[in-house]
């Protein structure tokens, strides 16, 4: 299973490993900046308005909403990229290989989610419950990678896929559970949009143009119609393909004919590389190429720097900057934090080990080799590392308020603590040996 997936996992695993570590500067400089002697610039920069209009249609939103529900459409649709990845070529394709990260996955979000209504359920946080739901998969990887090669690479994939399932579980819950009301037209004309690009994908239309031309329509429709505008990204990434246009065999007879032309035209051109049959070569490699790259393919991998380097840190700035003044232990103890602290810090932990073993033990699922019990455990308390995503609930659940910052305070808390002891428990104990 490592060596079939170990190359772009790799490439995948460092992207987000240096996306972690920038994310985690542009924490520490939010919180450094709300807590500064000019915090008030930090308010007046994220609530100025901008927008723009055309003929009788105006949008104009605050800097933080063009984040939120901008921005972080983007960084939905490059997760909805990496869920189909997993599912149709990665470690979701079968359900032998899908089941010990999509068991821990749903131990990790019904856990925390119970814990933090048991203390909510009836309060003014009880919309929070799915706070404590979501893994941060920068920031778990990022600090996982601190590890180097002390845990084997099948306990990383384990993590990113539990990580992934994670997000399409979060995903779901905003969809079901954090739509306000609901505007049917506007609905409607999301619904067009969506049905369209699946009969181009069904049609095999691999041109990149038509489905972002229609998926930012549909953000539209959707920012329209009352269902948040980032699931359109999810959506739009189902449409893409992710097949290649020609089979591995196909591939190998073109680059056997491919290589029979160029020897061919170097000794027509003696040796001459801008020669006209030489260049033909070139452009047929360039062909051949894009038909064994599917455009799924070639859109993740074009922007999953943009997200890791720029959307992430950007929401980090801009939702991260909590003013910690008069932060005391009572406002630890505010049932909202505390539900979100015990959720994510012990929440996790329970969840995902427990249902691992439960899927290992029922026969479901079973442990690769080289992974042993206690680097599930460890990579449970990794998973309990909320921050980008806990924190894109909370504003949903919360909007502004008193609420909001209380939640940031116990995700902030409860991710620290998290990525902490998830660190010294596999450096210690989680070892190869």
């Amino acid at each position: 299973m490592v060596k079939k997936t170990g190359k772009s996992f790799q490439d995948f695993f460092h992207n987000e490993t240096s996306g972690g570590i920038i994310l985690l500067f542009f924490t520490f400089l939010a919180l450094l900046w709300a807590n500064s002697p000019i915090a008030h610039t930090y308010d007046k920069l994220w609530h100025t308005y901008a927008g723009f209009q055309i003929g009788s249609f105006a949008l104009s939103k605050s800097l933080l909403h063009w984040v939120n529900d901008g921005l972080m459409a983007i960084f939905f649709f490059v997760v909805g990229l990496e869920i189909k990845r997993e599912i149709v070529t990665g470690e979701l394709s079968s359900p032998k290989k899908a089941m010990l990260p999509i068991a821990a996955a749903i131990g990790g979000m019904i856990v925390p989610a119970v814990i933090y209504l048991s203390l909510n359920k009836g309060g003014v946080g009880q919309s929070g419950w799915g706070i404590p739901m979501a893994t941060d998969i920068a920031f778990a990887i990022g600090i996982l990678a601190l590890l180097g090669n002390r845990v084997p690479l099948s306990v990383k994939i384990f993590l990113t896929a539990l990580a992934i399932v994670d997000d399409l579980g979060a995903v779901l819950v905003i969809a079901a559970f954090y739509t306000k009301e609901i505007a049917t037209p506007a609905l409607g004309m999301a619904a067009l949009f969506f049905i369209i690009m699946l009969i181009l994908s069904v049609r095999d239309v691999r041109l990149s143009g038509p489905y972002i031309v229609l998926g930012i329509l549909l953000w539209f429709a959707m920012l329209k119609s009352g269902v948040h505008a980032t699931i359109a990204g999810v959506l739009t990434a189902i449409t893409i393909p992710a097949t290649p246009a020609v089979s591995q065999e196909q591939f190998k007879k073109m680059r056997r004919d491919i290589m029979q032309r160029l020897e061919s035209g170097m000794r027509e051109s003696a040796g001459d590389e801008s020669g006209e049959e030489v260049q033909g070569v070139f452009r047929q490699v360039e062909y051949a190429s894009k038909k064994f790259i599917s455009p799924l393919q070639r859109l993740e991998h074009l922007l999953h720097p943009y997200v890791s380097f720029f959307i992430m840190p950007v929401f980090a700035l801009a939702n991260a900057g909590v003013n910690l003044k008069g932060v005391s232990i009572e406002t630890l103890s505010r049932p909202v934090s505390t539900g979100i602290i015990l959720g994510l810090v012990f929440g996790k932990q329970i969840g995902v080990t427990l249902f691992a073993w439960l899927a290992v033990k029922t026969g479901l699922a079973g442990l690769s080799d080289d992974m042993k019990w206690k680097h599930i455990y460890g990579a449970s308390w990794l998973a309990g590392i909320g921050f980008t995503m806990s924190l894109f609930i909370a504003s949903l659940a919360f909007g502004d308020g008193e609420l909001i910052m209380i939640s940031k305070i116990g995700i902030l808390g409860a991710s620290f603590i998290s990525a902490i002891i998830g660190l010294l428990v596999l450096y210690f104990w989680g070892g190869k040996k």
